[in-house]
């Protein structure tokens, strides 16, 4: 059966000519209502429409609508940066206490069957491809356990053939053995794949939907499943469906209008908590890295003054969500960042194939900033005075 569906989803077939507005066979489509009110919704918000006074009166709420999360988004915010902090880190404080939760990512392949130009994975680079089998896979999931770390995320690149989600399933059961918490960030799946990878043991789905802004997805997404535009957008909502207990959200910032970016990706996620309303919500704030063969894909005007604005952004219209902050970011904004609204914090980083126990078998997807180790992250984060989280969940 996985096979038949994976033939039916072969990316070979979606290329640039493709409708990326279309789905394709052996797609889900679940009519959800949401897509249709994010896209209508971010089309229609003007960042430069908001003034001081829409900002102030934003901070003086107690519980934000999308109008306000809007004017904390907007240039008028930039300004007040020092009073969105502020109200950022009293939510942090309220609803997480001191406590930062760490994990580390753990990629299991980089083979990619998608044509996205600005991606160091994407089909037509010339990589180390390399895919780990499950003794490999155990003994970096082995050699991260013995840094104390009891949550994981497991990625691969977007090959429904190479990485197809039996092989995720196995990679999973491993991981459960030595996790508490597990996540996986992999292509987007239909309702009964989400719902085995659950029973399989993951907790939680990223999707990354790197820009909400169709046009620019569309000439970004020159071929493979990725491109099909729908299928991504309604992915976390197909992963509730499936049985997931969270799910996180994020636009790569500096792809396209990073102000809009952010509004849609706050406004997916408050969409869905209202519609799922057991669901954890996360949010990541990655910005564009540099890799290979996308040097003539600039980050569109997002410095760390603007990245701030987003993240404090989001906690204040978001409170009770957890917000992760990348190893793309230096370890001072890092460690600053966690002080006022970030609650999640990687550690350890390899994002190359194999190198937590060994060398690194395949290429990485973007260069890192923050390479430090877990140790020298948990110092850090109790020289902030700060509570180091290994896991916030218990199975009984």
């Amino acid at each position: 059966m996985e096979n038949e569906k994976n033939e039916m989803i072969s990316a070979k077939y979606i290329t640039a000519d493709t409708d990326h507005m279309e789905y394709q066979l052996g797609m889900d489509n679940i009519g959800s209502e949401v897509q249709d009110e994010v896209i209508s919704r971010m089309n229609a918000y003007d960042a430069d429409a908001y003034t001081a006074a829409d900002v102030l009166r934003a901070l003086r709420k107690d519980v934000l609508s999308p109008e306000d999360f809007g004017a904390l988004l907007s240039p008028a915010a930039l300004p007040f940066l020092e009073q969105m902090a502020q109200r950022a880190q009293a939510e942090t404080r309220k609803h997480f206490g001191n406590s930062v939760q760490m994990f580390t990512p753990l990629y299991i392949a980089n083979y990619c069957e998608n044509y996205c130009i600005y991606c160091g994975f994407n089909c037509h680079n010339k990589i180390r491809r390399a895919k780990l089998d499950m003794d490999e896979i155990e003994q970096e999931l082995k050699a991260i356990a013995e840094t104390g770390l009891q949550e994981i995320l497991i990625l691969t690149g977007e090959s429904r053939a190479m990485s197809p989600v039996s092989y995720i399933g196995e990679a999973v059961k491993l991981a459960r053995k030595y996790f508490r918490v597990i996540g996986i960030e992999i292509y987007p799946l239909n309702v009964d794949e989400y719902a085995y990878l659950h029973e399989c043991g993951v907790d939680y789905v990223t999707v990354f939907q790197e820009t909400y802004d169709d046009q620019k997805y569309k000439t970004l997404h020159l071929g493979g499943h990725k491109r099909i535009f729908p299928y991504r957008l309604n992915a976390q909502e197909r992963a509730l469906m499936g049985g997931m207990r969270g799910v996180g959200f994020a636009a790569l910032l500096g792809l396209s209008d990073f102000r809009k970016d952010a509004f849609a990706t706050g406004l997916h996620a408050y969409l869905l908590q209202r519609k799922y309303p057991h669901a954890e919500i996360a949010f990541s704030c990655p910005r564009l890295r540099p890799i290979i063969n996308n040097d003539k894909i600039n980050p569109k005007d997002v410095h760390e003054p603007q990245l701030l604005q987003v993240v404090c952004a989001y906690r204040i219209f978001m409170p009770f969500a957890s917000i992760t902050i990348s190893t793309r970011e230096r370890a001072g904004f890092r460690d600053n960042i966690i002080g006022i609204a970030a609650t999640k914090i990687s550690a350890g980083v390899d994002v190359g194939i194999g190198g937590h126990s060994g060398e690194d078998k395949g290429d990485e997807q973007f260069e890192i900033s923050d390479g430090r180790s877990v140790d020298e992250v948990y110092n850090a984060i109790v020289e902030h005075n700060l509570q180091p989280v290994m896991a916030d969940y218990l199975y009984v």
